[in-house]
């Protein structure tokens, strides 16, 4: 059996092929991506923004994804994966600093994958099972308020009461000359060297693998200046000078430290908000016995009963009994799908109304498992931006490095002293330094989350405000995104019969089945309001299951109900009634009444109503449910059930076009239940019925030649999520979809959408300016240390200026609503 050209699923013994299109694929969708996105020039280049998770064709060994915690920038991702590609048997690795993630291809003969964890937990990273990863968020807390706040304070009282009033030609209180003086210097160099190696370890750390990568960043300009004013006012100390510049070293790392932790502060908030996410995963299932069993102890064949409410374990063919599957989870398909004898299922898709015993299939592999390691593959094999000021860094730590050494030779060779040539190279390393350069990203991005996290938006990644700014293309899920994913009673017509009598009628019978239709009928009726008839909708639920006291399950396919029931206003009296895969059916008031499929109605013969002939296929043409209603031989009126358009759902898409961005929706749904947004003016293009697997590869292929943003909200939209240089995922998603975002919308509105855009906007103007005022002020101080009037005092201070205008900058909203 050949395989879908675009996704790589089976494509069955009929596969979709067209003239105009190469290849062979499992769908209608997986075949109109590729007729409209094959031709996108560039889509070659894709592998150079996207690396291929696959690893190489001749590698045959095992992978395995590792937590990575303390990974802040693209710099760490090089030194990981370097690192890891020194250890014997690992074949290869990538690593993401933005997802804290990194794939490892490895030879299981030459070592384990419980051995991985420890052999790259080096240089203060730790790593860890995907599955139970080792956080260490309090780690900078600690280091920060004990290691940099208490010794730095020690430190800092030393040189207010002893080492300032000397600056500005008082006496001092000791002699700094004698042993008094090399005692309190003593201890103003342990305070510091504390503060350096202890609280300053992770721009230390971030300094040498820079180093190793050849990456120059920030944190390399951080610890040149807080390792030479260290360095030059140790030995200063030794050879019994008073000039001391500890002070620069502590105000450097904790200023620098302070930045980075507020921004940590700011997103550890934001992202608390994420608790109440949905779980997708189950990990016990259960025999056609009833036995419980792990689900690793399951083999291809078995089979498995899945009761109502319960999740399909694995990928697998129906071989007993039949119910209605919501697909929704993983295939983005609103509407449930009713499931026979040999019908294949999913993983991962809910069964809703009656139990199914399912035969798992050859690989024993749930769809649901499958998006999580792909998800997994995509992360690991993205790599996160590189700051725009360490991108700066590459070229500006050379040149700082280069004027420092200059000036130090030229002033030597003008005759000064060695102290005083290594004064004004120490000036120029101070001066360039960097508090304002190391607080304009952090504080920017800081200033931007609490924008965003103020409108019901988490911010996960702060690569958003970089790329976010240069987006072409916003790609939308329809189900549950830009509709509600939730089944509601839409519309009713009749023959003329009072509609309120077909919706009461259909929804007396429809009590007794838990199909999901069935409940949006009841919902659409009688509101919140408890079934009155609730043992028997309760043993409709569990036929065919396990009983509530555990005993053994009994036939499956009906339900029926023999004794009357009264509805929630005691109005109809019902009895006789048969719940089957169709419909229902029964007696009210002494009528026959049937409420289900078309099928069902014509299967009794029953007459239907001219004026109703055109009403089911204009339903089923808007990808709505039409449910026929009737009684006594006649239909006297179809009930329309299906998920409803989000509100302000236009204004949303004229708004995100209206900013020049195309708009795309990608959908597992029917080209009909699409059509409604694929004929509005400002979305560009609408691809339906595009599998789960094939939604990663659709932005793949969009990324080529575009910025792509895609938004979604379910487990089949993660691996696209992750896939996407910017991935949004709304309120109502899961876990998985969540994990692959990099923003979160918290609240159920899609205005929030645009106003993501508004708030990256605004965050990435902020960010520029600060970069623009902090090498302003370089290229006014930095010529003034190498010309001598500046002294590292007077740097420090300026350096400490250039921070409060950054802080201050930072601290106003980066956004305000017109």
């Amino acid at each position: 059996m050949s395989s879908c050209t675009l996704c790589d699923l089976p494509t069955g013994d009929d596969p979709h092929t067209a003239p105009d299109v190469d290849g062979e694929f499992c769908c209608r969708g997986c075949l109109a991506v590729s007729r409209s996105l094959d031709d996108a020039e560039g889509l070659d280049d894709v592998e150079q923004r996207r690396p291929a998770a696959e690893p190489d064709e001749a590698f045959d060994g095992e992978t395995t994804f590792l937590h990575v915690d303390g990974m802040h920038c693209a710099t760490c991702e090089s030194f990981l994966e370097m690192t890891a590609g020194e250890q014997p048997g690992v074949a290869a690795a990538e690593a993401s600093y933005a997802t804290d993630t990194i794939r490892v291809d490895y030879d299981p003969d030459a070592v384990t994958p419980d051995e991985l964890p420890d052999r790259l937990s080096v240089a203060g990273y730790t790593a860890s099972s995907r599955a139970d990863p080792e956080g260490s968020s309090d780690d900078a807390v600690v280091r920060f308020l004990i290691g940099g706040g208490f010794f730095g304070m020690m430190a800092m009282l030393w040189y207010v009461v002893f080492l300032y009033p000397t600056y500005f030609g008082y006496e001092p209180f000791l002699d700094l000359g004698g042993i008094s003086g090399l005692y309190l210097f003593t201890q103003v160099w342990v305070f510091a060297s504390i503060v350096l190696f202890y609280t300053g370890f992770p721009i230390l750390r971030g300094a040498y693998v820079s180093l190793r990568a050849r990456q120059p960043n920030m944190d390399l300009l951080v610890s040149l200046a807080a390792v030479s004013s260290y360095s030059y006012s140790t030995l200063a100390m030794f050879l019994g000078r008073t000039d001391l510049y500890f002070d620069v070293t502590i105000a450097v790392i904790l200023v620098v430290t302070a930045g980075n932790h507020y921004e940590s502060l700011i997103k550890r908030r934001a992202t608390g908000a994420l608790s109440e996410l949905t779980t997708a995963t189950d990990r016990d299932v259960r025999t056609e016995a009833g036995e419980t069993i792990a689900a690793d102890a399951v083999e291809p064949g078995d089979r498995l009963l899945v009761r109502p409410g319960e999740r399909v374990p694995f990928d697998g063919t129906v071989v007993d009994g039949t119910a209605a599957v919501d697909e929704a989870l993983v295939t983005g398909e609103s509407l449930p799908a009713t499931k026979r004898e040999g019908d294949a299922v999913r993983g991962g898709t809910v069964v809703t109304d009656a139990p199914v015993v399912v035969e798992v299939g050859e690989d024993a592999e749930s769809t649901l498992d499958t998006l999580v390691r792909l998800l997994w593959e995509i992360q690991s094999s993205r790599s996160g931006i590189q700051r725009l000021v360490d991108k700066l860094a590459t070229v500006f730590v050379p040149l700082v490095i280069a004027v420092a050494v200059v000036a130090s030779g030229a002033t030597l060779a003008l005759g000064a002293a060695p102290v005083e040539a290594a004064l004004v190279g120490l000036t120029v390393l101070i001066v360039s330094c960097p508090c304002a350069l190391g607080l304009a990203t952090p504080l920017a991005v800081a200033a931007g989350i609490r924008d965003a996290a103020q409108r019901g938006i988490v911010v996960v990644s702060d690569a958003v405000f970089e790329e976010a700014t240069d987006v072409d293309t916003v790609v939308l899920d329809k189900t549950g995104t830009l509709t509600d994913g939730e089944m509601r009673l839409l519309d009713t017509r009749t023959d003329g019969t009072d509609p309120e009598t077909v919706r009461k009628r259909a929804a007396a019978l429809e009590r007794a089945s838990v199909h999901p239709i069935a409940e949006a009928i009841v919902a659409g009726v009688y509101g919140d309001e408890p079934a009155a008839d609730a043992p028997e909708r309760d043993r409709a639920a569990t036929d065919g299951g396990t009983t509530a006291d555990g005993s053994a399950p009994v036939d499956a396919n009906a339900a029926t109900g023999d004794a009357p029931t009264a509805g929630p206003d005691d109005s109809l009296s019902v009895a006789d009634v048969t719940v089957t895969d169709k419909g229902v059916s029964g007696r009210i008031d002494g009528d026959e009444v049937v409420v289900g499929h078309r099928s069902l109605v014509d299967g009794e013969e029953w007459t239907v109503a001219e004026s109703l002939e055109g009403v089911g296929t204009e339903a089923r043409n808007a990808g709505r449910v039409p449910v026929y209603v009737g009684w006594n031989g006649v239909v006297t009126g179809v009930l329309v059930v299906g998920d409803e358009v989000r509100d302000g759902w236009e204004p949303v898409v004229t708004a995100l076009a209206s900013d020049g961005r195309r708009v795309v929706v990608l959908t597992g749904d029917s080209p009909a239940a699409a059509q409604q947004f694929a004929d509005h003016p400002a979305i560009d293009e609408t691809f339906a019925e595009v599998p789960p697997e094939a939604k990663a590869e659709t932005v793949r292929r969009l990324t080529a030649t575009e910025r792509v943003a895609m938004v979604g909200d379910g487990s089949n939209d993660a691996p696209a999520l992750a896939a996407a240089d910017i991935g949004i995922s709304v309120a109502s998603g899961t876990d998985l979809a969540a994990d692959a975002a990099d923003a979160v919308l918290l609240e159920d509105r899609l205005s929030a959408i645009p106003e993501l855009f508004a708030v990256t906007h605004g965050t990435n103007r902020r960010l520029k300016q600060n970069l623009g005022w902090a090498f302003v002020y370089n290229a006014v101080a930095i010529p003034m240390a190498v010309s001598g009037v500046l002294n590292p005092l007077f740097a420090a201070v300026a350096m400490a200026a250039s921070s409060i205008l950054v802080v201050s900058n930072s601290a106003r909203p980066v956004y305000k609503e017109s």
